[in-house]
């Protein structure tokens, strides 16, 4: 099994890997679709006008996460990695006032923002939470081109063809895109068991053995785009550090990460500091983070956007405030990291739509306890322990934004997931990584944990804090 440390980081947008990125990804494949990447639909013309419609979670929480925006500037042939955030609003209202999509290798194709992007409250599509259709009409009305989309999670977008294909090579036990790629792999892990069997065996740390497989994978000049990710989450955090307001989307949540790191610098150095500000630090750098998310600024997702500041506050507090900080550490705790958020991704879910927060904000603490402790010097078995305690003690967290937005309880929830992941890597590093939890059977757990999950939970924002908000 192999997914890359660059598809489970990606530069992105905010607010949402899945309700933000993962359509604008998906309106970027339809246009090349409409472009001849897929046979046209017979008997009809060329294509003259489209429609979208978003289900499930799509549907509901779409307002709020800024997935009709994010159509809309995908047809308008945007890419979430390059995109300018700054020009959304002016590329939007012009397209609102042409309603026609003018593209390169395309016909002008009619779109009416108001009409022809249509939020469907009806039952979800059957393979996914997260569906979408785009269609494609000639002149006369006839058909030209339909296609389906799910947004798995982080980015990742499937057609309804491609993610039935993965599910059936997961029950035989084929990486599906491993063997569509014609690649074979030194160190093809698949699970927590696998990795640490190859390990042992080979003599490796897990960070060397997914190094392995990304030079194997074809990645060209792998420390050079490891630190440019660092640098990314770095200067995400920055960012959010010096950035005051209200966030958009009408709850009138005010940032909090500039004022509270303003006061931790006045304190400090001071008898007024307290014994565990490092946990007020750890906080105030992932606050940064999904601040710059919630307000749709440029994040990297980690595995997700809805958690993207755990990872980069774990690195930034072990970067500024412990010692031992080089090169190499840095890019094994990427390393490290990514390859225990690929064996959840492979085996349950990152989606809060599909399994609650746990996936979200619980991946990512995973992710993060288990960078830190190979930064750190763990060894495979206790960052495989530190990854488990982290998740372990995420199980069962809902997804149930206030008001479809990735703002409350979203943002202290992964300066919370940052703390409990340092925990987890320092606990795991006072033992030799024997414990009675294997972390592939607490992905499991997780698994079986959001599958019984109810819907009103699971990105909806029609249960638990959604639905239980103060009178304004």
């Amino acid at each position: 099994m192999f997914i890359s440390v660059f598809e489970v980081f990606k530069h992105g947008i905010g607010p949402s890997s899945s309700h933000t990125m993962g359509p604008m990804v998906a309106a970027e494949r339809f246009l090349d679709d409409l472009r001849g990447a897929a046979e046209p639909i017979p008997g009809g013309g060329a294509p003259a006008s489209v429609r979208v419609s978003l289900h499930g979670s799509l549907a509901f929480t779409g307002k709020g996460h800024a997935t009709d925006r994010a159509v809309m500037l995908g047809l308008l042939g945007q890419r979430p990695d390059t995109m300018d955030p700054d020009a959304a609003d002016d590329m939007l209202a012009a397209l609102a006032e042409s309603r026609t999509l003018d593209l390169p290798d395309l016909p002008p194709l009619a779109f009416d923002p108001a009409q022809d992007l249509v939020f469907d409250y009806g039952p979800a599509l059957p393979h996914h939470p997260n569906g979408m259709i785009f269609r494609a009409f000639d002149k006369r009305g006839n058909p030209h081109q339909t296609q389906t989309y799910y947004s798995v999670g982080g980015g990742f977008v499937m057609t309804e063809t491609e993610l039935l294909a993965e599910r059936e090579s997961k029950e035989r036990g084929v990486a599906l895109h491993d063997a569509k790629a014609g690649r074979s792999y030194p160190y093809p892990f698949g699970t927590a068991r696998e990795m640490l069997e190859m390990g042992a065996a080979a003599k490796l740390s897990i960070a060397q053995m997914k190094r392995a497989n990304e030079v194997a994978g074809g990645v060209a000049d792998l420390d050079a785009r490891l630190d440019e990710l660092a640098l990314a989450m770095n200067g995400c955090i920055d960012r959010g550090l010096n950035q005051e307001g209200i966030l958009p989307g009408g709850l009138k949540v005010r940032r909090r990460a500039k004022a509270i790191r303003d006061k931790l610098e006045a304190e400090r150095f001071s008898n007024r500091q307290s014994p565990h500000v490092a946990n007020e630090w750890m906080g105030v750098y992932a606050m940064a983070v999904n601040e710059e998310n919630a307000a749709g600024g440029r994040v990297v997702t980690a595995p997700t956007n809805g958690a993207a500041g755990t990872v980069p506050a774990v690195l930034r507090y072990w970067q500024d405030h412990c010692d031992g900080l080089s090169d190499d550490a840095r890019r094994d705790f990427l390393l490290t990291a990514a390859a225990i958020g690929g064996i959840i991704k492979a085996n349950a879910s990152i989606s809060g739509a599909e399994v609650g927060c746990q996936g979200e904000v619980g991946s990512a603490a995973a992710m993060a306890a288990a960078g830190l402790c190979a930064a750190m010097g763990g060894s495979n078995a206790q960052i495989e322990n530190a990854a488990e305690i982290a998740l372990e003690h995420h199980l069962g967290m809902t997804c149930d934004p206030a008001g479809g937005l990735v703002q409350v309880p979203c943002i202290e929830r992964n300066a919370l997931g940052a703390i409990k992941a340092v925990s987890a890597a320092a606990l795991a590093l006072r033992g030799d990584g024997t414990h009675f939890m294997p972390l592939d059977n607490c992905v499991e757990v997780m698994r079986q944990t959001g599958q019984d999950m109810s819907t009103k939970y699971k990105e909806t924002s029609t249960g638990g804090i959604a639905v239980n908000l103060p009178e304004c």
